[in-house]
């Protein structure tokens, strides 16, 4: 269904630091995930134009929203990303629309220096629904 987060999927169960977690707001389901881009396959970093390195993170969104039957389908959304280190430096993260089929996922691009916990926030705008706000920490190991 997604190649790229499939493969971020397979990378994170082999590295056990991270996992993608989702939150719910009503209809909507929130998947998200950060990792250091050395994380990912070559091949995987090369089709999304991703630079694998230490100190370079990703995160990845999709936004899921129930149809009437109740089924998770994606929907395009509009998502504000930032991200705080433990000093309290603040950085936008743009994100970056990717579609595959029927998929719809965000990528944004961060600096970090293991080892840091991020604290990420970030807004979400769906047609049709209220605007959403969440927060989640990251842990960065070396």
């Amino acid at each position: 269904m997604k190649r790229l987060l499939a493969a971020l999927c397979l990378c994170t169960v082999a590295a056990g630091a991270h996992a993608e977690i989702s939150q719910k707001f009503g209809p909507l389901e929130i998947h998200y995930n950060a990792l250091t881009t050395d994380e990912l396959q070559p091949e995987v970093a090369r089709a999304y134009k991703i630079e694998r390195s230490k100190t370079r993170g990703l995160v990845t969104m999709s936004v899921l929203k129930q149809n009437n039957v109740g089924v998770p389908t994606p929907v395009p959304a509009k998502l504000s990303v930032y991200v705080t280190n433990l000093n309290q430096q603040l950085a936008n993260i743009e994100m970056r629309e990717i579609k595959e089929g029927t998929a719809i996922y965000y990528l944004g691009e961060f600096r970090v220096t293991p080892p840091d916990t991020l604290k990420f926030t970030a807004t979400i705008e769906v047609a049709g629904e209220p605007k959403r706000e969440m927060v989640f920490n990251q842990k960065f190991y070396k």
